[in-house]
């Protein structure tokens, strides 16, 4: 199938288009590159042994995304695009709110203009209430607590209304828990830019010596240490899951949600214990307050996930600390080093 990637050049874009050509799809990747670097989309042709279609602006361009969709048919699009950062979106509401959901506006109207109904549409847990019971499932309470994951909750209000509109439509929401890990290469993998809003790249550069300690957003949530609870899960099961997802949209009319995750929780003290353990490394940390829009707990009912798409995460934390660690071992500098 051809299949369009927006945001195709990030984190989980990457690993989904290497997913994707490995599986013997043709895909076309479109990326302002604003949090991304051209460098994993080379990663991933040498990977795949084939490369992506790329083109290069926001996914608010009306006018370019159209000739995109003018070029040939295609046939389900996975939609990655848009700013991802908690913190950030608490300081900058507006900019989230204009830029995730005009993406996806914009989007679903060029989609509609070229009759193309198959859509896989980029989540997150943050959509579920703070208080919702554990493990949570697709039908607990919604509500966020920052605008970041309102902004994907109103994505899914957008798309589940499109369904409504549209008898032919097909949409799967994947609501994804915590992505960690890297390919088993060291080729691609989570390349932020400047200081890490994630945890998982945050360890990995003080293991290595580019920051000094890890800071710890509270020891004081109702958890067995006092850190947050999360349901982290390796990036390529995560890629995995898009395909699970894109096969069932082929043949299922009408909006779901799904739920990626494990089903287990780690909190972050568990996880930093488990990458020195398995890496022999040690990783410093403090401990600081918490962080605005935080939640103690969070981690997936994944059963909707198998029961309909036939899918499960297969990769362990250990798998995860040491595919993380392998990628920066390799690349101190993320992609920018291999300019």
């Amino acid at each position: 199938m051809r299949i369009l990637v927006t945001g195709g050049a990030g984190y989980i874009g990457s690993h989904t288009c290497l997913a994707l050509l490995r599986a013997g799809h043709e895909v076309i990747v479109v990326d302002d590159l604003r949090n991304a670097h051209p460098q994993a989309l080379d990663r991933v042709e040498k990977l795949a042994g084939k490369a992506p279609a790329f083109h290069q602006f926001d996914v608010r361009d009306e006018a370019r995304l159209d000739a995109v969709f003018a070029q040939a048919p295609i046939d389900c699009v996975i939609h990655f695009a848009g700013l991802k950062a908690v913190g950030e979106s608490v300081e900058k509401p507006l900019e989230y709110y204009q830029n995730n959901l005009m993406s996806t506006l914009n989007l679903c109207r060029v989609m509609g203009k070229h009759g193309v109904s198959r859509l896989i549409f980029s989540s997150s847990a943050t959509v579920y209430a703070p208080d919702s019971p554990m493990p949570v499932d697709e039908e607990a309470p919604l509500g966020c607590t920052n605008p970041y994951g309102w902004t994907k909750l109103m994505g899914e209000q957008i798309l589940r209304d499109l369904s409504q509109a549209d008898p032919q439509f097909s949409c799967v929401l994947l609501r994804y828990f915590n992505p960690i890990g890297a390919d088993p290469s060291g080729e691609i993998g989570e390349d932020p830019n400047g200081l890490p809003n994630n945890l998982m790249p945050f360890i990995t550069q003080v293991a290595l010596g580019k920051l000094d300690r890890l800071q710890v957003h509270g020891d004081d949530y109702d958890t067995p240490d006092g850190t947050g609870v999360r349901d982290y899960i390796h990036v390529a099961d995560l890629a995995q899951g898009h395909l699970a997802a894109m096969d069932y949209a082929m043949n299922h009319p009408g909006c779901v949600a799904v739920n990626l995750g494990t089903g287990r929780g780690y909190s972050v003290l568990e996880l930093v214990h488990a990458f020195e353990a398995v890496n022999g490394v040690k990783v410093p940390y403090l401990i600081g307050p918490r962080r605005p829009g935080d939640v103690g707990t969070v981690y997936a009912n994944p059963q909707r996930a198998r029961a309909l798409l036939g899918w499960e995460a297969r990769l362990g934390i250990q798998d995860m600390c040491r595919d993380a660690w392998r990628w920066q071992r390799q690349n101190p500098e993320g992609f920018k080093g291999q300019e």
